[in-house]
């Protein structure tokens, strides 16, 4: 078939013009490969060739695309390329090719993943770990990059989290405060042992105001319902529950 006309579109791609009326989209590197700007004519035998390269080029220049948006690790680039129904065998390839230039790779990923939670979030190095697994990384990978999260830098986080809670606490003190707080961090990520050495210097003393507010919260509710030393018993019961004592 014989080319009547090439066309440069803003993707990389030319729009051909055949003279069968025919256009076709082809990148420029497939262009190149089957010199179809000199040939000016596309063969017969060369078509379902074309054809393939065109669509390997097209699944690269996808992948590329998105990682420029945000890298990613090897997994999220290989279920980001399936999802859009590409074959096995041009995801593969492009993630092949995309290795070898260095576009992509998971220790890189690993460690950008890694300073950027530690910099921006209050997650603990165990919920970093659990997604960088979700995300298809090594556990060797995972286990030597981690390490730049050290204990120390775990206490510090762990010191601004529990006293971000306890301002902001309005309702438990004490020890039901303490084991909400654990719980929390537990869920952050940060391992027991490294918690309660996080939280050796940070005070759970019961608050004058909370105590006050909660009395006076239960006391408009339950007094609906009881009266007198039972009253005063429900109400000192569900303070109680909440870590909380309070005395007239």
């Amino acid at each position: 078939m014989k080319i009547l006309k090439y066309k440069k579109k803003k993707n990389g791609q030319y729009e051909l013009m055949l003279e069968s009326g025919e256009e076709l989209s082809l990148y420029e590197d497939v262009i190149l490969n089957f010199d179809l700007l000199l040939k000016k004519t596309i063969d017969e035998e060369d078509q379902e060739n074309i054809f393939q390269m065109n669509q390997e080029y097209d699944v690269y220049y996808v992948a590329l695309k998105s990682l420029k948006t945000r890298f990613k690790s090897v997994k999220e680039l290989k279920d980001l390329l399936l999802k859009k129904q590409y074959p096995f065998e041009y995801v593969d390839k492009a993630i092949a090719k995309l290795l070898n230039q260095g576009y992509l790779d998971d220790t890189s990923f690993a460690k950008a993943y890694i300073n950027q939670q530690m910099v921006t979030t209050s997650k603990g190095p165990l919920k970093i770990e659990r997604e960088l697994l979700d995300k298809g990384l090594s556990s060797d990978i995972i286990y030597r990059e981690l390490t730049v999260f050290s204990k120390e830098e775990q206490l510090v986080k762990i010191e601004k989290v529990a006293s971000r809670l306890i301002k902001s606490n309005r309702s438990r003190g004490g020890m039901v405060l303490r084991k909400k707080i654990i719980h929390d961090l537990q869920t952050l990520g940060y391992d027991v042992s490294v918690i309660e050495e996080g939280l050796g210097n940070v005070e759970f003393t019961d608050t004058k105001d909370i105590q006050k507010r909660e009395y006076d919260k239960l006391y408009r509710r339950l007094s609906k319902k009881y009266s007198g030393r039972e009253l005063e018993y429900k109400i000192k019961e569900k303070l109680y529950q909440k870590g909380l004592y309070y005395e007239d």
